[in-house]
């Protein structure tokens, strides 16, 4: 008998039928002989729908309360499948994030879990009962509902998952795998047997949207056994079958087999490009520029210092392109004058794409032949960014296909490689 989190996306509970068969696939591992506790996200386009209604009030919404409004999406969820599992003739019970106590921090709308006190889920667990747990939400101190921002749902899954030392985390998605890269952009892409945690951060990190990276991070950081699979295959799948499929995230310790010199291809298409130009080459300088983007909130990605000539240099970055005008309007307004900068220029029409591979820590010219693909497409990198395992470079977003399928197949990761 083994401990299972089982988390279901928005598509896999996006109508009553798909419920239903969620309930069917949890009703299967329980009667298996296993425990089981299920997190659910919203029904697929509620989160939307709740965070449209909520602008139609105010146009930029209070965050506290933009949070109350959000987590109600999964509040219907995880009734509605408590219902479909006692339907079925087994014990269940649901739980909203403040319920099993997630408590985070007071980051509304993008909150981090700080603890959670599992004793209620073990008590229904030792009693037979399936607990199913609303995703993406939780509980700070003072007792506001908070969420946990984009994909949070798999956070609380991973999270939960490591606070009952669960034997394995199952995400339950749309697709039935970790792909080499997105299918929709390369037929050609092959699914993943297995890869490890490494490589799954640094692709959840550079655009994947297959995981949350933080949900990543909390499974290498307390070795959570995950596994990446899809809710719409039959669920009437031999349990064997199905406990062997999808992608198995696992610790490269663990693997004795030779690493694949690129594991993937990733990339993000949201993103903005930002310009300081002449600054004046001092200490600090750097910090002064980006600690007022930081404090609004504003997550910067790749940096780029210029060497400096005549004392003065340009300072580059990205940032997300919904935060592209906020941080322009930030330096404009507050630091511009004040460090001297001779004008701030933009580009809201980016893009950045990785290759990823744990194999690159052994193989010599990957990034060369990165660059090579990239140059005899006549694709301009503009950033690059490299770490052991993977290199990103930023490029004009109208080529970001062409630079993905191009590398793809360069580096022989198509089906019939």
């Amino acid at each position: 008998m083994a401990l299972i989190v089982q988390k279901y996306g928005g598509t896999s509970v996006g109508s009553a039928e798909r419920i239903k068969n969620v309930a069917r696939r949890v009703a299967k591992w329980h009667e298996a002989g296993h425990q089981v506790v299920v997190v659910v996200s919203a029904m697929s386009g509620e989160t939307n729908r709740l965070i449209a209604l909520a602008k139609e009030i105010q146009p930029l919404p209070d965050p506290r309360e933009l949070d109350v409004v959000a987590s109600t999406g999964e509040q219907v969820t995880i009734g509605l499948l408590s219902m479909a599992l006692l339907a079925l003739g087994h014990k269940a019970r649901s739980y909203t994030g403040a319920q099993v106590a997630i408590r985070t921090n007071s980051a509304f709308t993008k909150a981090r879990i700080e603890s959670i006190d599992a004793d209620r889920l073990k008590a229904d667990l030792a009693q037979g009962v399936i607990p199913v747990v609303a995703g993406f939400q939780g509980v700070d101190a003072p007792g506001n509902i908070t969420t946990l921002g984009r994909g949070g749902s798999d956070t609380s899954g991973v999270a939960l998952a490591a606070a009952l030392q669960a034997d394995e985390c199952q995400i339950y998605t749309d697709v039935d795998g970790v792909y080499t890269t997105d299918p929709r952009i390369v037929p050609e892409a092959r699914r993943l047997d297995t890869i490890t945690f490494e490589e799954m951060l640094e692709m959840a990190s550079l655009g994947s949207k297959v995981l949350q990276i933080r949900s990543v991070e909390f499974a290498g950081k307390y070795k959570v056994r995950l596994r990446v699979l899809s809710s719409l295959t039959p669920w009437d799948l031999p349990l064997e079958q199905e406990s062997r499929s999808g992608t198995l995230i696992t610790f490269e310790e663990d693997e004795n087999m030779e690493q694949a010199v690129v594991s993937g291809i990733a990339f993000a298409r949201d993103e903005a490009k930002i310009i300081v130009v002449g600054v004046p080459d001092r200490p600090g300088i750097a910090y002064q520029i980006l600690s007022a983007v930081g404090e609004a909130n504003i997550e910067v990605d790749m940096i780029l210092q210029n060497q400096s000539v005549a004392g003065f240099t340009d300072f580059t970055f990205t940032v997300g392109r919904g935060d592209y005008a906020r941080a322009l309007d930030i330096l404009k307004s507050t630091v511009q004058a004040h460090i001297g900068a001779k004008e701030i220029l933009g580009d809201p029409k980016v893009c950045k794409v990785s290759i990823v591979g744990m194999g690159m820590r052994s193989h010599a010219g990957v990034a060369s032949k990165m660059f090579r693909t990239l140059s005899e497409e006549g694709i301009n990198i503009q950033m690059i960014s490299t770490s052991e395992i993977k290199v990103s470079v930023v490029i004009d977003e109208k080529y970001m296909e062409l630079a993905v399928r191009s590398l793809h197949k360069a580096f022989d990761l198509d089906q019939n490689a």
